[in-house]
């Protein structure tokens, strides 16, 4: 028996072993929208598969026989079936998944470099869906970032849970991304609001705490990550034409005009359509502001467009294309007012320097998923600033922005990024900066591992900095322990993130992260020399390098009423920086009259502490008839020097404590949208406490300041309403009040924010 049972175990195993081979191949698509679903699993006999490619279309080679095969996909429910195959055969069987009422369906990538659900991730992350956007009728993204709990806009500073505080235009904690590409510009390291094409947007990604080891230089406090769309499979165009009229200030003296309110207007447009292969994206705005400050007008056309051609046979898998968007703006900038009286809608001196900046970005890739679920991305930007004005201080910035990632999804959960980085930066200019070139290289890697309901991610990152003959030259510490430096003086600065997250309950998930974050000076920060309204810009060349880190703990609850899904998130946040950047207000210059010296300087000013509590609520659906939409949150900030000398340090600010300068310590953001049959209705709050440490040098020297702060110490808030009518199919008209209440609100020092202002929207979609 023995010597029959040994050749026939031989010989099954040789025909499972050497068996004829067979395969399987299809398109897997939406139910409801019929759109290819992109990154779709396809996992047969519960251990190998495939996904999807940028078709929708998924190709697998496997044994004749009989087979398990499961269709699944982030916001989708799985599809079971069962297969019989011949040897040699090719199976077609194009899949339809079905949307999960029991998840919100939200789907980032900036977490972790792929495709996740948002309930999934290991860090605090925000999503903007373009629909509030184009609902609220925003001419630029810095107001629709605004509206996300726990980050607040400053004079185009952008500022995530306390960690950035007042910044005149130079430098930047939050790392702005265009399709996860750096967009600040070479010079001052800021970003231009106005610049990203509202018209094109996907999705706006918000990550909360530092994201240096993914990202780089600049995500000290977070990321802001605006996705641009491509073609669906329907073609589509979109058209808005909008107005908006200033009204009367509360205060009667305030008003400067005689021939008629302000007002502006514009239209944005958008084409997007699939050619065989070949997607197009072409987009544009025009835009023209009369200002509700005197001489503080703008006029900008921007105009943008996404290529893209996806091969098919042998070279499946592979994309190529370019990316590109130019804009050109003009006006005047509003920098101080005159007092706090009639004059703190016009500008100290009675007049504006007036500007006229060129921006373009051009980007260059090519991508190629192999069907073993490997990635291989190139991709590039060439991104030029050009600023002109009539004080003779212009400035032209050039960025060139190379990467290559190689990204690895194995079959098992776990996902394997690789990636280089080189950014090279050239700066051009006279008195202003002067001239200046800068380099900064970057390897990174990423580890993230999904088990059933665990997930966990990895990453570290290693940049090295050089502007003009200034290289990086960083103590290096082992996380945690900086009392003793493991390498001294490092051209090479490494920086670590560890998270994890675990699914509890059905629609519980509780998150942890520790994420370390680095940033090197603007050049602006160092090198700037310039005036603006009787202040003076010093330099600072011997400024350092700040580093830090950021923790938090995290829990997300899935809810569901009726139809309608959302989360509700409460994170508990630690954040410290070693020394710590910030534009500081004071005395630099000789003390002769009339200037005094007075002016901004970007210092080093020690070692600080920020923690605190961030709540969200985010959800929509139907409730009954009632189509419901909303965004809600709240943040508590304890922001302090934690060096802080009393002598040396309290003549700064006018709090006389450790405080951080030009902090909230409570906001609130919410935006709720309902909707029935034809008529939707939104509503939108922005709320802060009293900003209680400012530059002491404001109140001291610039009129009325003292009594202006005294009379508004306790803080305030706008609200923003909306009212749309679907007319036709094609067509929506909308009526938005923004500032309903006429509030007099302030953000920094001497810039108050805009009146009642009442806008009227056509919408127009095919």
């Amino acid at each position: 028996m023995k010597k029959i049972l040994t050749p026939l175990f031989f010989i099954q195993f040789a025909a499972s072993v050497f068996g004829q081979e067979a395969y399987i191949k299809g398109r897997i698509s939406d139910s409801q929208t019929k759109e290819t679903i992109i990154g779709a699993s396809v996992v047969v006999d519960d251990t190998a598969g495939t996904v999807t490619d940028i078709n929708g279309y998924y190709f697998f080679k496997t044994s004749e026989g009989k087979h398990k095969v499961e269709f699944k996909s982030l916001e989708f429910k799985s599809l079971l079936m069962m297969i019989d195959i011949k040897a040699n055969d090719t199976l077609s069987n194009d899949v339809v998944l079905v949307g999960d009422s029991k998840q919100l369906g939200i789907v980032v990538v900036s977490a972790g470099k792929f495709e996740q659900n948002l309930s999934e991730v290991t860090v605090s992350m925000e999503v903007l869906k373009p629909s509030l956007i184009e609902n609220k009728s925003l001419q630029s993204i810095e107001n629709a970032v605004d509206q996300v709990p726990g980050v607040n806009v400053i004079d185009g500073q952008a500022n995530i849970r306390g960690g950035a505080g007042f910044s005149y235009g130079a430098g930047s904690r939050v790392l702005v991304m265009v399709d996860e590409m750096p967009m600040l510009t070479a010079d001052a390291g800021d970003v231009k609001w106005t610049f990203l094409p509202v018209e094109n947007c996907e999705q706006i990604e918000v990550i909360k705490g530092a994201s240096s080891a993914l990202f780089g230089s600049s995500a000290m406090n977070g990321v802001i990550n605006f996705r641009t769309a491509y073609a669906k499979d329907e073609p589509e165009t979109k058209i808005h034409f909008y107005g908006g009229y200033y009204d009367n200030p509360r205060r009667k003296e305030m008003i400067w005009w005689q021939d008629g309110n302000p007002t502006y207007g514009g239209m944005n447009f958008y084409h997007a359509q699939k050619i065989k292969q070949f997607d197009i994206v072409v987009g544009g705005n025009l835009y023209d502001d009369d200002g509700y400050r005197y001489l503080e007008t703008e006029q900008r056309y921007r105009v943008n467009t996404n290529l893209r051609y996806r091969f098919k046979g042998k070279l499946q898998g592979l994309q190529i294309g370019v990316n590109a968007n130019t804009i050109r703006t003009k006006g005047g900038l509003f920098l101080i007012w005159q007092d706090a009286d009639s004059g703190a809608w016009k500008p100290t001196g009675g007049n504006l320097s007036h500007y006229t900046t060129y921006r373009t970005n051009i980007d260059p890739f090519v991508s190629y998923t192999t069907k073993n679920n490997s990635r291989h991305t190139l991709r590039g930007r060439f991104f030029r600033t050009i600023n002109t004005n009539d004080t003779d201080q212009e400035s032209t910035g050039d960025v060139y922005y190379s990467e290559y990632q190689f990204q690895k999804r194995f079959d098992n959960g776990l996902t394997w990024t690789l990636g280089a980085v080189l950014n090279y930066n050239e700066v051009h200019s006279g008195p202003l900066y002067g001239t200046h070139f800068s380099t900064n290289t970057s390897l990174f890697t990423q580890v993230d591992k999904k088990w059933k309901k665990l997930n966990l991610s990895f990453g570290v990152r290693g940049e090295y900095f050089k502007t003009d003959s200034v290289e990086t030259q960083e103590d290096v510490y082992l996380l945690l322990d900086e009392s003793k430096p493991i390498a001294k003086n490092s051209k090479v600065k490494p920086v670590f993130r560890a998270g994890a997250n675990y699914h509890l309950f059905k629609a519980t998930y509780v998150r942890a992260s520790f994420g370390q974050g680095f940033r090197f000076p603007s050049v602006a920060e160092r090198y700037i020399k310039t005036s603006a309204s009787g202040l003076d810009i010093y330099p600072n060349d011997s400024l350092s390098p700040e580093s830090g880190w950021s923790s938090e703990i995290g829990f997300k609850q899935g809810l569901k009423v009726g139809q309608w899904k959302g989360y509700f998130d409460v994170a508990l946040f630690w954040t410290e920086y070693r020394n710590m950047m910030e534009f500081t207000f004071g005395l630099y210059g000789a003390f002769v009259p009339p200037t005094y010296g007075i002016g901004f300087q970007s210092q080093n000013i020690g070692n600080t502490r920020i923690k605190g509590v961030d709540v969200s609520l985010l959800g929509s659906g139907k409730m009954g008839p009632i189509d419901v939409t909303m965004l809600l949150g709240y943040t508590y900030v304890d922001a302090i020097q934690t060096d802080f000398d009393l002598a040396r340090d309290s003549a700064y600010g006018t709090s006389k404590n450790n405080l951080l300068k030009y902090r909230y310590k409570h906001s609130g953001k919410g935006d709720i949208e309902l909707g029935y049959k034809k008529i939707t209705a939104g509503l939108s709050l922005r709320a802060n406490s009293f900003m209680e440490n400012i530059d002491s040098y404001f109140v001291v020297f610039f009129p009325g300041m003292t009594e202006y702060r005294e009379a508004h110490h306790k803080g305030d808030y706008i609200f923003d309403s909306r009212v749309a009518y679907q007319v036709h199919k094609n067509a929506k008209i909308s009526f938005i009040v923004n500032n309903m209440f006429n509030r007099e609100v302030m953000g920094r020092p001497m810039d108050i924010q805009p009146p009642r202002v009442y806008v009227l929207q056509l919408t127009l979609k095919f």
